[in-house]
């Protein structure tokens, strides 16, 4: 029966890729032009928004600094989230750099045995995140023509992703979760000595000179960016060609028998079917839409939040040859997705925080392409946030961290 099932998957398979490739063929042009569109994404925005922080992670990786950060952030991430410190290097670079950034360096965190399975699934989970250049920038500039609204779905976005982080706390997959691999004994006195501890031992058994860790962490950046950028480019064909050939429409129709009880408008099916392939185009569809503005946030932030199968590709990428699983990251795109939506009806609905423009439809949406961004600018803005997520991080850990010390100590006394 399974070898049964098998056969029907291999030939599904098969069966898939010759479509594709027929109507490839016959939609050619259309074809052509959304693999240019792909790649003037890619190369204008994805390659320099995301280059210098994949170069970064890489060096900090092999200088151990990781290693460093991770003893102080310890007493705070595990409780809070179940995973061990290093992955507040991860959150970091994943809420500033957006994706795929969060899935490539809790891939590597997994490689060189910093975290369990279970805390990487965890980890990856709300690690992966939309950067906020695309929300304010690309979408809420660029889409629809509305600075003021990048705030609330950078809000709605962040603040669903740290819920979705401590409700995965509580996964616990069938193979045993034990504690971190290498971890340090926690019970120390000196948290500082321990992690300057970690450090020095990181970039001992790391080796490499920092002439050779510079190449080869601008090599393994570029590679990773080729890689996306193809991704990008497929995708966009994918997804006009199943417009062109009616599968777009179809899936439309049923979605909106789903979606009509909730009072969805129909012209929010096909931003919804867009977004479920790629997030740039369900974004830029949403904006577009005859609908009410607090319907078009709504979806768009839940597209955001979903990401599109082109992303997950890319994170299927990332993880391979890890023992990680897409599952527990897919499941968690959808919560994700639905809790980013609520929290953004909940700012813009009831609240009525943007005023009585929620109720207009949109009619300016230029694209987004189009806005001129300072990319220099930004390099450094998100820099700048990265620098003080950790430092306020690391200060809360280490006060967490100081109040356990105190009751231990106060217990030990007087209890």
């Amino acid at each position: 029966m399974t070898e049964k099932i098998s056969k029907s998957i291999i030939n599904f398979k098969a069966l898939v890729a010759v479509a594709f490739t027929i109507s490839l063929i016959l939609f050619s042009e259309s074809g052509f032009s959304a693999a240019v569109e792909g790649l003037d994404t890619w190369w204008k925005i994805v390659f320099p928004a995301l280059l210098p922080f994949f170069i970064i992670a890489e060096i900090l990786m092999g200088l151990g600094v990781v290693h460093f950060l991770g003893v102080l952030l310890e007493p705070l991430m595990k409780p809070l989230f179940k995973v061990p410190g290093v992955g507040a290097f991860a959150l970091a670079m994943g809420l500033a750099s957006g994706y795929p950034i969060g899935a490539k360096i809790t891939a590597q965190l997994r490689r060189e045995q910093l975290c369990t399975q279970a805390e990487g699934e965890r980890l990856i989970s709300f690690t992966n995140t939309a950067d906020p250049l695309f929300m304010v920038g690309a979408v809420a500039v660029g889409m629809f023509a509305r600075p003021e609204l990048g705030l609330v779905l950078a809000l709605a976005h962040y603040l669903s992703c740290l819920a979705v982080g401590f409700i995965m706390r509580f996964y616990n997959p069938s193979t045993n979760d034990q504690t971190t691999v290498a971890q340090e004994n926690n019970t120390a006195s000196n948290i500082i000595n321990r992690a300057f501890k970690k450090l020095y031992q990181a970039q001992r058994e790391d080796g490499r000179s920092f002439g050779q860790l510079l190449g080869d962490a601008i090599k393994e950046a570029v590679n990773t960016l080729l890689l996306i950028g193809g991704f990008i480019i497929f995708f966009s064909v994918l997804t006009q060609i199943l417009a062109d050939i009616g599968f777009t429409k179809l899936l439309s129709i049923l979605l909106s028998i789903i979606l009509k009880p909730l009072g969805i408008k129909k012209t929010m099916i096909l931003p919804l079917v867009g977004g479920l392939f790629e997030i740039t185009n369900g974004s830029n569809l949403a904006s577009q839409a005859a609908a009410p503005l607090n319907q078009q946030l709504v979806i768009t932030s839940g597209v955001i939040a979903w990401s599109g199968l082109s992303v997950h590709a890319q994170v299927m990428t990332m993880i391979n040859g890890t023992d990680l699983r897409i599952k527990p990251y897919l499941w968690a795109r959808v919560l994700h997705g639905f809790l980013a939506s609520i929290i953004t009806y909940l700012l813009v609905g009831p609240a009525n925080i943007l005023g009585s423009q929620l109720l207009q439809p949109v009619t300016f949406s230029p694209q987004y392409l189009n806005v001129k961004i300072n990319y220099l600018g930004y390099i450094s803005q998100i820099s700048f946030g990265i620098l003080i997520i950790l430092t306020a991080s690391i200060l809360l850990s280490l006060i967490m961290h100081l109040i356990k010390r105190i009751t231990v100590i106060s217990f030990h006394y007087f209890g």
